[in-house]
């Protein structure tokens, strides 16, 4: 597996693979999947992102951008997504770890993460074994694709 900065072909992938991530109503806020013009618009706004590649092809992304601004403005947020054909490969633990290397790269202090959904318990191990901390829990922070709610669960991790 190879995890770079993204390049302006792998757009479509990316795109692809967020929306995923998006439709499944589970891990991301966003209710809304990006088309291709409103992903190469999105993804060059971040501060960073990275592409995971797995056999010559794109199987995952993250987003990397400041969480706050001003006094606040070291500390940086970030947004992880891997092809649900793909989880489970170590993917999301490179995407992590690069984008830790990068953040610390582009000056930030700690990366936080503001809403992980409770039972996503994948993503809360994965996190837990970098050295993230839990800051508690946020009952019914996040909104289920059937209208119930979840609780999120906030982390960070000092770079």
């Amino acid at each position: 597996m190879n995890v770079r900065a993204y390049e302006s072909k792998d757009v479509p992938a990316m795109a692809a693979v967020w929306n995923q991530v998006v439709t499944d109503g589970v891990a991301f806020p966003q209710e809304e999947t990006l088309t291709e013009a409103a992903a190469r618009e999105f993804f060059a706004a971040q501060s960073g992102c990275g592409v995971a590649e797995l056999d010559g092809r794109v199987v995952g992304l993250y987003i990397l951008h400041p969480n706050n601004v001003g006094r606040c403005g070291h500390l940086c947020n970030a947004s992880y997504a891997v092809d649900r054909d793909c989880r489970g490969r170590g993917v999301g633990r490179a995407l992590v770890t690069h984008c830790m290397a990068q953040a610390k790269a582009l000056g930030f202090r700690v990366l936080q993460f503001n809403a992980v959904v409770a039972s996503n318990t994948a993503a809360r191990r994965l996190y837990e074994s970098l050295g993230f901390q839990g800051l508690g829990t946020i009952p019914g922070g996040f909104r289920m694709p059937d209208g119930s709610y979840a609780d999120i669960c906030p982390y960070y991790i000092t770079l």
